[in-house]
């Protein structure tokens, strides 16, 4: 078997939306869709790091044979003869549900605002705690600080509902570079403010009692 046959073997073919599509063996759906240019939405994902699915707005619906459920498309790779939706009523479902609750977690974003609206979601049925947060947590800047930086400047402090954008061990630290790589990578500009609470007061930098 040639080389050029054995390559166009490996291809998985499945659809989506109906459209037939090609996949290479490690792409995931999204990865496929965006190469046929198939818009999914994502806040979470960058191709600099690696997935995670936190936000849960790139949900599809996919189908095999029988059996259907609701995934998020970053994570999962595609099967030989499966079926994929996009804008199943089952996703558009999800996606504002998700909205909803980024509407309530970063009221402030411009941007989760106008995404929101673009699936009818105009308010929010849970409770707003700060009316002036962007942030919507996605963990991009987390993410690009430790795999693409090294320098491990940015983590999550506490979990679930109470999970915040913090420093470690929740000190000012000198690991920050001021590479801007978290400012480029965050999906609502929340980061370009929070400079200051990862860098410290650069005054009183000594190289002791700071974070490493």
């Amino acid at each position: 078997m040639s080389p050029k046959k054995k390559k166009t073997d490996d291809l998985i073919n499945f659809t989506i939306d109906g459209q037939p599509v090609q996949a290479r063996p490690g792409w995931t759906i999204l990865e496929t869709a965006e190469q046929y240019h198939i818009h999914i939405p994502t806040l979470c994902f960058h191709p600099a790091v690696k997935p995670w699915g936190g936000c849960r707005l790139c949900v599809v619906e996919v189908r095999y044979g029988k059996r259907g459920k609701v995934m998020p498309s970053c994570l999962n790779p595609p099967l030989a003869k499966l079926e994929v939706f996009t804008h199943s009523e089952r996703v558009l479902n999800v996606r504002r549900w998700v909205l909803e609750m980024l509407l309530a977690d970063c009221p402030a974003s411009k941007e989760i605002r106008d995404l929101a609206r673009e699936y009818g979601v105009t308010a929010t049925r849970f409770t707003i705690t700060d009316p002036e947060e962007e942030c919507l947590r996605c963990g991009r800047c987390v993410a690009v600080c430790n795999e693409v930086v090294g320098v491990q400047a940015l983590t999550f402090g506490s979990r679930g509902v109470n999970k915040q954008l913090d420093t470690p061990y929740r000190v000012p630290n000198n690991a920050c570079v001021a590479c801007g790589c978290c400012v480029t990578v965050c999906p609502t500009g929340a980061m370009s403010t929070r400079l200051d609470l990862v860098r410290g007061d650069v005054s009183r930098r000594t190289g002791h009692g700071f974070a490493h």
